[in-house]
């Protein structure tokens, strides 16, 4: 299969006219000033994005959790009260649901960080992986890739106290009865099959040097400074520098968030090569703060991107607010390029998916066509896109070489439908 794009990002810059040559999901060839021929995809072409960090049943709380003017009390209100009803058949109609409206967004790729296992009363399913299987089987339906992060999460605070309520459905009881049933996870063409500790807070330091070495593993860090607090207290150090003690950072972990961190912490994050995912559509919506991307960057740590609580679900505005956060932190303009959002927004390799991300020869056949002539991106430059596109600009998806979105429509279902159903 060819295609033929006005304009593509290829090799860190837009190039014009680009013949994109495809077979069995690869790119075979990419042709900068072509001849036209073969399938036409107006406007510009990115590579698929990355979604490095979900909670899919979260989706069910979009506009809900702002009565008392939307304190952290009533999100986390609404959340468990999300978590308590979900099922592994209700689970799987929400999550394809919400894979779809990702497709739609022009993510070919997601990374869920999932930690809904067990029955509302803590007993295990008789498939014990019953949740992670709807998941996966949901992001097979909706047509996009899936790393299932499947999360030990054992205690509801850092000095160990008990789950209670819907937290059992998290719990394993510990790390062996966690380790026994994640061994029964398996990998699929569409699917693979990673690890995350939920944070400091629900994995007692004990545990923690059970996950070194393992990858992609994930791991919520310093989102909000009470957890900085309350492992200086147990600890006597910050949850970075703990998690280095037990050789859980390393170039196969993401910390996900990284807001409030320490310029030791900067530094050990850097010099262990692991990897942050900023989620800035959450950070804010949670009032957790801004963390330090340029100062990571400028570290070498390499960035990702999530939409988390799926506030919204537009790649495009997490990329931009990366940049815009540090302006208002800073009180200055011109912190990232246009290029190294970019490059945030599709890295594939904080999922274990390191042949994706790239319109270039051998890597998957990833695509998202961007209109050039909404109202929103009438007259912008092309290599200007990030800063002006949103996920509603997105006309045409392609994910392992096959057409999953096709005139701003997904080809296999009605997503706003499936969304209506599956969150009453």
């Amino acid at each position: 299969m060819r295609y033929f794009a006005e304009h593509a990002w290829v090799a860190g810059r837009v190039e014009r006219d680009v013949a994109i040559d495809v077979a069995d999901g690869r790119f075979t060839a990419v042709t900068p000033g072509a001849a036209p021929g073969g399938t036409p995809l107006p406007g510009l072409v990115l590579p698929g994005f990355a979604n490095a960090h979900s909670h899919a049943f979260h989706r069910a709380l979009r506009g809900r959790t702002h009565d008392d003017r939307g304190s952290f009390w009533t999100w986390r209100e609404r959340m468990y009260e999300v978590a308590a009803r979900l099922d592994p058949d209700s689970y799987y109609e929400l999550a394809q649901a919400v894979y779809g409206e990702m497709a739609l967004a022009g993510v070919t790729c997601v990374g869920e960080f999932h930690y809904l296992h067990h029955n509302p009363d803590g007993t295990p399913y008789a498939d014990p992986n019953a949740m992670g299987h709807a998941l996966v089987a949901a992001a097979r339906d909706a047509g996009i890739r899936i790393t299932l992060l499947d999360t030990l999460y054992l205690t509801s605070g850092v000095d160990g106290q008990p789950l209670e309520g819907v937290q059992r459905r998290f719990g394993d009881g510990d790390l062996d009865g966690w380790l026994a049933r994640t061994a029964a996870l398996r990998d699929a063409g569409h699917a693979r099959i990673g690890a995350a500790l939920h944070s400091v807070r629900a994995v007692p330091a004990a545990f923690l040097t059970g996950l070194a070495g393992r990858a992609p593993l994930h791991v919520h860090l310093s989102e909000q400074r009470a957890e900085n607090e309350a492992c200086q207290a147990v600890h006597g150090c910050t949850p970075t520098e703990l998690l280095h003690r037990h050789g859980v950072l390393g170039p196969g972990t993401t910390a996900v968030h990284a807001t409030h961190l320490t310029g030791k912490d900067v530094d050990l994050l850097s010099s262990t090569g692991t990897g942050v995912c900023l989620c800035p559509t959450t950070e804010r919506d949670l009032a957790d703060g801004i963390g330090p991307a340029r100062r990571l960057a400028d570290a070498g740590v390499p960035l990702s991107l999530g939409s988390d609580s799926h506030a919204v679900i537009d790649l495009f505005e997490e990329a931009r607010a990366v940049e815009l956060d540090e302006r208002l932190a800073t009180e200055r303009r011109g912190h990232f390029t246009a290029g190294e959002l970019l490059t945030a927004a599709t890295a594939h390799a904080s999922l274990g998916w390191d042949d994706a991300g790239q319109i270039a020869v051998g890597k998957r056949a990833d695509l998202v066509t961007v209109t050039l002539d909404s109202v929103r991106t009438a007259g912008v430059d092309p290599s200007g896109v990030v800063f002006a596109a949103t996920n509603a600009d997105v006309t045409h998806v392609l994910a392992d070489g096959r057409l999953i979105v096709d005139a701003g429509r997904h080809t296999a279902f009605d997503v706003p439908a499936a969304l209506r159903k599956a969150i009453p």
